[in-house]
């Protein structure tokens, strides 16, 4: 299993009742009970601004918007995370990997590598936009 882990400090541990005060219930099935939202539907799958995309769960920085690009795949899609923002965790052989933010463990949504893709990476983060809140007022550096 391929991980990239936050260091311990500053993890968010809720209970589910705490998890359900503050998600909306759509946030808490995709968060919290690893669903996946309808494909073409969410709000940041054409939204190309500059700015920082964090976990809606605890609002820890997850993507750059320099790393987004328009893959296609009905979903947000970017080339890489901002180092030690996500854990990833092998799944389907190998070939692709589930994304949790590496502050709450909220899922994101998935990774696939080696699709062509014409990134520094050659991966195609497939996110969920119900799983980020996106701010332009915060640099991208």
């Amino acid at each position: 299993m391929e991980m990239a882990t936050a260091s311990g400090a500053g993890l968010v541990k809720k209970t589910d009742e705490e998890w359900r005060a503050i998600l909306s219930p759509e946030q808490f099935k995709i968060l919290r009970e690893k669903s996946t939202e309808t494909r073409g539907k969410g709000e940041y799958l054409k939204l190309f601004d500059e700015g920082i995309y964090c976990c809606a769960g605890c609002e820890a920085p997850v993507y750059k918007s320099t790393t987004k690009f328009d893959s296609g795949c009905g979903w947000p899609a970017f080339f890489d995370a901002i180092p030690g923002a996500v854990n990833r965790t092998s799944e389907k052989g190998g070939r692709s990997y589930e994304l949790t933010c590496a502050k709450c463990d909220g899922h994101l949504g998935h990774v696939v590598k080696n699709e062509g893709f014409p990134t520094p990476t050659d991966e195609r983060h497939c996110i969920n936009s119900i799983s980020l809140k996106f701010s332009s007022a915060i640099s991208s550096q």
